[in-house]
C-alpha cells in the first residue's frame, strides 16, 4: 500500500514539476519578449535624441543667421546716421554764411542725427 501511495505522490509531484517548469518557460519567453521591446524603444529613444541634435543645430545655426543680420541692419543704420550728421555739419557750415534761421535750423540737425544715431545704438545692443 506504502509504494502505491509513493508512486501517486510522485505521479502528482511530477506534474506540479511539470507545471513548474511550463509557468517558467512562459516567464523566461515573457522576459524575453519585454527585453526585445526594451532594446526597441531604447533604439527609438537614441533616434530621437540624435533628431534632438540635430534641431538644436539648426536652432543654433537660425539664430547665428538671425544675430548676422541684426549686425548688419545695425552697421547699416549706425551708417545712415553718421551720413545725416555729416550732412548736417555740412549744412552747418554752408548755412554759417547765410542766416541765422538757417544756422539754428542746422544745428537742430547735428542735434537731431546725433539722438537718432544713439538710439539706433541703444536698439541694437
Amino acid at each position: 500500500m506504502n509504494g502505491l501511495k509513493n508512486a501517486i505522490n510522485g505521479i502528482v509531484n511530477v506534474i506540479f514539476g511539470l507545471k513548474n517548469a511550463t509557468n517558467g518557460i512562459i516567464n523566461a519567453i515573457y522576459g524575453i519578449v519585454k527585453a526585445i521591446n526594451g532594446i526597441f524603444k531604447a533604439k527609438n529613444d537614441i533616434n530621437n535624441s540624435i533628431y534632438g541634435i540635430f534641431k538644436a543645430i539648426h536652432s543654433i545655426v537660425n539664430g547665428m543667421n538671425g544675430l548676422n543680420n541684426a549686425i548688419v541692419e545695425a552697421i547699416y543704420d549706425i551708417d545712415k546716421c553718421i551720413n545725416g550728421i555729416v550732412k548736417a555739419i555740412q549744412l552747418h557750415l554752408w548755412h554759417c554764411f547765410n542766416s541765422n534761421h538757417a544756422n539754428t535750423m542746422a544745428i537742430n540737425g547735428i542735434y537731431m542725427s546725433f539722438l537718432m544715431l544713439f538710439m539706433a545704438l541703444l536698439c541694437h545692443l
